[in-house]
């Protein structure tokens, strides 16, 4: 066991190394940092919107003028999320070369703006609000690290107009910041105008058909989501923060799947997708953190008879029921513990394999778009999820039982092992 262990280790750890000291995707991750509370603002207003029985309260009419009112919040968050993390990768990209970051961030924008359609049913000098969202996210990503890339190039080659002594250093910055801006948006004005005469016509097209259209085909599927899962749980296992290492990957096609169900479920439509970043986040992960530790912490309680347990189990409920769960994965512990390796990577792989078929013959709905912020507790975490259902607080305590079924049997193994060394210490 332990040598299976040491060369899984050794495989893992170079990779894991690698993910998280890697800029570009450094920069992803931190660029979705800057949008998250954007994004959380405006799922806090979709479910405030969408409050149950309020239009059978106050009538129809009313309560279209009310969502009409609160509609802002949303469209002008959820709805362009792109734009945002365009915004944080183009600074977190130059913020890491030490330069200027803010222009790392406008020139991300402005060379996005330039590769986006302009046109909505042919009424020119509008861009339609799908170009910032979903349809529009790869294509962002990319430009936003290309543009970052060539504008930090052209300022290192002292592309740059200096400004003379006692010009105020705002003046001196904006100055020194034209030429490479210029050179790097007439390059995307260039790629815009070339793609203008193939058969794709616009960039945003190329990519969604070539590459976003077929990752995110992948990404909504149960057996990518099953591997996201496992390797979440795996990196875990070895003390590296799993989900950041996956999320970094696979946040991009979980939010364009998450936002093409809000769309829908805007729009009063079917939704389309299971699997989206609150099916994660709120179905798996979000259930006492990593590895679903809520139910674990439970069944301490019920079947612990070790001070080292009991203590642990009265530590890590706080924080627990907000998914903060570092007091049992490194007070159990669960990090290179082999007793707990199967209950570890079973239970969530499980949970997601469940919740998946609950959600696909509509037992449970399907997540309707909205972010719940990550701390709220199981059980209304679901219910807002799923547009204010009570089933998604019920697919959450489902999933809850089946952990603690997993998990029961080996607890009481180590339970039983810190019980014997207790007395035998006495």
């Amino acid at each position: 066991m332990n040598t299976f262990m040491e060369k899984l280790e050794n495989v893992l750890m170079p990779v894991a190394d690698k993910l998280n000291n890697n800029r570009y995707l450094s920069a992803l991750r931190n660029g979705f940092m800057v949008a998250l509370p954007l994004i959380i603002f405006g799922s806090i207003f979709v479910v405030i919107a969408n409050l149950p029985f309020l239009d059978e309260l106050i009538g129809e009419e009313a309560f279209a003028t009310y969502q009409d009112a609160l509609g802002p919040a949303s469209a002008a968050t959820l709805s362009i999320m792109g734009l945002f993390v365009i915004l944080g990768i183009g600074y977190k990209m130059v913020e890491q070369r030490e330069g200027e970051s803010i222009y790392g961030a406008v020139v991300a924008l402005g060379a996005f703006l330039i590769l986006t359609p302009q046109v909505v049913d042919e009424v020119g000098g509008v861009i339609p609000t799908s170009a910032l969202g979903a349809e529009g996210m790869f294509l962002g990503i990319f430009t936003a690290f290309i543009a970052a890339e060539l504008y930090q190039h052209f300022v290192n080659r002292k592309l740059t107009i200096k400004m003379p002594a006692g010009v105020p250093s705002a003046v001196a910055r904006s100055f020194s910041a034209l030429i490479p801006i210029t050179l790097t948006l007439a390059i995307f004005l260039l790629v815009r105008i070339i793609f203008s005469y193939t058969p794709f016509e616009t960039v945003q097209n190329f990519i969604y058909t070539i590459v976003q259209e077929p990752l995110t085909a992948l990404g909504s599927g149960l057996p990518a989501t099953i591997v996201a899962v496992l390797l979440i749980q795996v990196f875990w296992f070895f003390g590296l923060h799993g989900q950041i290492i996956i999320n970094s990957v696979l946040d991009p096609i979980w939010f364009a799947l998450n936002d093409q169900n809000y769309q829908a479920f805007q729009a009063g439509e079917e939704l389309p997708n299971i699997v989206t970043k609150p099916f994660i986040d709120t179905f798996i992960v979000g259930i006492g953190g990593s590895g679903m530790t809520l139910a674990v912490l439970i069944a301490i309680f019920i079947v612990a008879k070790s001070r080292q347990m009991r203590e642990l189990g009265k530590l890590g409920i706080g924080s627990g029921v907000f998914n903060v769960n570092e007091p049992v994965i490194f007070g159990l512990p669960i990090i290179m513990n082999p007793l707990v390796i199967i209950p570890w990577l079973l239970a969530p792989v499980v949970v997601a394999i469940v919740t998946y078929f609950c959600m696909s013959i509509g037992f449970v709905p399907r997540t309707t778009g909205v972010v719940v912020p990550w701390t709220t507790p199981a059980l209304l975490s679901g219910y807002l999820a799923t547009g204010n259902n009570i089933m998604g607080g019920v697919m959450q305590l489902i999933n809850m039982a089946i952990v603690f079924v997993i998990w029961l049997p080996f607890l009481k193994i180590m339970d039983n092992q810190y019980y014997e060394n207790e007395r035998t210490a006495k």
